[in-house]
């Protein structure tokens, strides 16, 4: 997972709505130099959405967000996704993620959560929702005692504060969806989108 967000330090966090929206949407993250995106499978546009970015926009490097069964990892599997995001860490969706050839990303928000996800051999874990459960101090505060431990907070994260957090040696990249917010996908602002993108990965 490290080397795959490297030189990649913001992941859009995004919902669609349309199908139609996919690939325009993933080209205009592309071009403003996003290249890791995060569908969300909230909805029922997003499993034909990342089947078509897969298969026009080949520069992308396509997950799966809001992962929260045994089947969506199965899902994400077949779709051919390149890696997985889960809110949260139940010890089955650990337990098979965790044995996946898909990378997985679970959601954490203690230090016992984290240890937990440790015990399944787990190095990388999404920190949600990042700014309700502490934000940034708590990150800086787990590097002491998990120093081998990367993570990707995600949750009240926007251009103003991701430098908080991508500024500390735990922080691998931050995700969001304030570079592709519903209502301008919905608007199809691809152009607004990719400035956006542009703002979000010159943070660092």
């Amino acid at each position: 997972m490290q080397k795959m967000l490297a030189g990649n330090p913001v992941i859009p966090v995004i919902t669609l709505d349309q199908v139609e929206d996919a690939v325009p949407l993933a080209e205009a993250l592309v071009a403003g130099g996003l290249k890791v995106l995060e569908v969300t499978l909230r909805t029922e546009a997003a499993v034909e959405g990342i089947r078509q970015i897969i298969k026009h926009v080949p520069e992308a490097i396509v997950g799966t967000g809001t992962v929260c069964s045994e089947e969506q990892i199965k899902l994400s599997e077949d779709l051919g996704c390149q890696f997985m995001i889960s809110p949260g860490a139940t010890d089955n969706l650990l337990a098979i993620g965790s044995k996946s050839s898909v990378p997985f990303l679970p959601g954490i928000s203690t230090v016992s959560e984290l240890m937990r996800g440790m015990e399944y051999g787990l190095e990388n874990f999404k920190f949600f929702p990042a700014e309700a459960a502490g934000g940034a101090p708590v990150m800086k505060a787990m590097a002491g005692p998990f120093p081998n431990i990367k993570f990707c907070p995600t949750g009240g994260i926007g251009l103003g504060n991701a430098l908080d957090y991508l500024t500390l040696p735990n922080v691998m990249c931050v995700g969001g969806s304030w570079i592709a917010k519903p209502k301008d996908i919905r608007e199809k602002r691809w152009a607004e989108i990719e400035q956006l993108a542009r703002e979000a990965a010159a943070i660092v």
